[in-house]
């Protein structure tokens, strides 16, 4: 028996008889049962070999490199098949610490064996095929050799396990050249607005930021540490030129500056403001602005508004409701005082016209006031006549 790999790294081999110079009359004196047999085990077997070599092959690196305090996944993936059950999957490492298993699935679910990897790795549930390894904030002590390994059963309750190795390596990388990155508005605001910046740099962390005002003769001044520098309300004065620095352990404690950039401040004020942000847009919220400003609140200016409404609209309708017509009053003053003048004349008192005669009058027409004018005109001659007669006979 001979062999002969078919693909390097699979270990699959094809079986066949060997032949010497005795091979013809070796085959002329089997019986033909016997040689039908041994093909048809034969183009079994191979059958199989070959099925289990192009559906059930494991795919990853040998080698990977991951960075200090940041994540990494290790690739493992299969073409998943109809008739083959995934039975058991486990992760398993060999490293300065020692060796064991990190991770096993199986029908009673997931398990994390290690304690140093718990609540540190994770394994896709919803993706067939995928069984990558996750590895978050990587340690220096996660470097070491890592075995994916997988187990199928097939319809004939037969297993066929997998597996391949990946070395991995945790290496820190020094800080990179920050950039700086400004808010939404831009580096050219109004004074009283807020705005903030951000410098953001890679490589390993922890990363340390400081941030700088240029100076007159090339002079910098530290403002503040920290990844943002902030502004709730610029001025004027707050107008310069600013740059940050990142450092970090890796790469010898290197430090890196970004480029420097403008940040312009105007005069125009901000003439509103909202109590949530502190943020105010020329033109916007002028009218709530000014009631601030004065002390009164929106809901009581229209409180007072409609107070004043109401009374200018109740004290109208009164006018109206009592007010005579102005034809009605002409009519009773003259009446009223012909009246009088005759009662004068006569020597006799006569009582004021009353409301209800006024009101009589007002509903004749114009050609009833002017008889009634006239009437009374006739009555006071008359009774001046009399007056003068009954004196000439004294």
């Amino acid at each position: 028996m001979l062999g002969d790999r078919v693909n390097p790294g699979r270990e699959v081999f094809l079986i066949y008889p060997s032949l010497g110079k005795r091979g013809q009359s070796g085959w002329r004196g089997s019986s033909r049962e016997g040689r039908m047999g041994m093909v048809l085990r034969a183009a079994v077997l191979l059958g199989s070999l070959l099925h289990c070599s192009a559906f059930l092959d494991l795919s990853g690196p040998s080698e990977i490199k991951g960075v200090w305090k940041e994540s990494i996944t290790l690739p493992c993936a299969y073409v998943p098949v109809e008739d083959l059950v995934q039975q058991t999957l486990t992760w398993t490492v060999v490293h300065n610490e020692g060796s064991g298993t990190i991770f096993r699935r199986d029908d009673s679910g997931d398990h994390v064996l290690l304690s140093e990897y718990r609540n540190r790795v994770s394994i896709p549930k919803d993706a067939p095929g995928n069984v990558s390894l996750l590895i978050l904030s990587l340690e220096i002590s996660d470097r070491g050799t890592y075995t994916c390994q997988v187990t199928w059963r097939d319809s004939n309750n037969s297993l066929i396990a997998k597996e391949i190795t990946t070395s991995l390596e945790v290496v820190k990388v020094a800080a990179t050249k920050p950039i700086i990155r400004a808010g939404e508005p831009g580096l050219t605001l109004p004074a009283g607005a807020s705005t903030s910046l951000t410098c953001e740099a890679g490589g390993s962390p922890p990363i340390s930021y400081r941030w700088f005002r240029s100076g007159p003769a090339g002079k910098a001044e530290l403002l503040s540490t920290g990844a943002e520098l902030a502004w709730p309300s610029l001025r004027p004065s707050d107008s310069g030129t600013y740059f940050c620095e990142a450092q970090n352990r890796a790469g010898a404690g290197a430090v890196q500056r970004s480029d420097a950039v403008q940040l312009t401040v105007t005069d125009l004020p901000i003439t509103a403001a909202t109590p949530e942000s502190g943020v105010g847009y020329p033109g916007k919220n002028e009218t709530v602005h000014d009631f601030q400003r004065t002390g009164l609140s929106l809901f009581l200016v229209i409180l007072i508004a409609v107070v004043c409404g109401a009374v200018v609209f109740l004290v109208i309708s009164l006018i109206i409701c009592i007010r005579k017509p102005k034809d009605a009053q002409v009519y009773d003053v003259k009446f009223h005082n012909l009246k009088a003048a005759a009662s004068s004349s006569t020597g006799h008192y006569e009582e004021p016209i009353s409301a209800t005669e006024n009101r009589y009058v007002m509903e004749l027409g114009e050609n009833k006031v002017s008889e009634e004018v006239n009437n009374v005109s006739d009555s006071v001659a008359n009774a001046q006549e009399s007056e003068y007669e009954v004196g000439d006979t004294s």
